[in-house]
């Protein structure tokens, strides 16, 4: 299957990585959760302050869902 890149240039890395994130969840992979978990939180908040900003600003309430399902896989 040749995916169309034109409809995926059209999306932010985050949500990329969101998606990819989704899929590993799905198929309970934990190890591949934890490694999209740190991708993603770094895709949704560099460039966003100096060496001295703090993150303020919450995910969308369905990224939070997302991380908290890939984090309970860790657990398991």
């Amino acid at each position: 299957m040749q995916m169309d890149e034109t409809n995926l240039n059209k999306f932010r890395l985050s949500d990329r990585v969101f998606y990819a994130l989704k899929l590993a969840v799905e198929q309970k992979d934990g190890q591949v959760a934890t490694a999209l978990v740190n991708v993603l939180e770094l895709a949704m908040t560099r460039n966003s302050g100096g060496g001295e900003f703090v993150e303020r600003r919450d995910f969308p309430k369905e990224v939070e869902a997302l991380l908290d399902e890939a984090r309970a896989l860790k657990k398991h």
